[in-house]
């Protein structure tokens, strides 16, 4: 049980959309992304995603309504099943809380998708 700095977890990676796991409770994990421009359109059968912005601004947009922006210390729970696509204009830093099981891209499949997500 030690404490996890945030800042130093993000100095770690430089990819971006490539979540990275840092810590893990009761069946679900937290992890740390990097994102710029625009992600797939995909959605969760199953399990509800959480984001948080640490840095910059996300907007996401939706297939059945109208999309929503995030900024510094903002939180979004999109729930299971809603479509949806992450953006954003400049690099932004999210915190991700999910089930362990959750595909990165849903059941869409795309050059973007991740398999393996590392822990860091």
């Amino acid at each position: 049980m030690q404490p996890i700095n945030l800042a130093d977890k993000f100095a770690l990676f430089s990819e971006q959309w490539s979540p990275r796991i840092i810590a893990e409770l009761n069946g679900q994990q937290v992890k740390l992304a990097k994102l710029e421009g625009e992600f797939v359109w995909h959605a969760h059968a199953d399990e509800d995603e959480l984001f948080l912005v640490v840095r910059g601004t996300l907007t996401m947009e939706f297939r059945d309504r109208p999309p929503v922006e995030l900024r510094e210390g903002e939180l979004l729970v999109v729930p299971r099943g809603v479509e949806h696509r992450p953006s954003a204009a400049a690099e932004c830093h999210v915190l991700l809380f999910e089930p362990a099981a959750t595909k990165h891209t849903g059941d869409t499949v795309s050059e973007r998708t991740v398999t393996v997500q590392n822990r860091i």
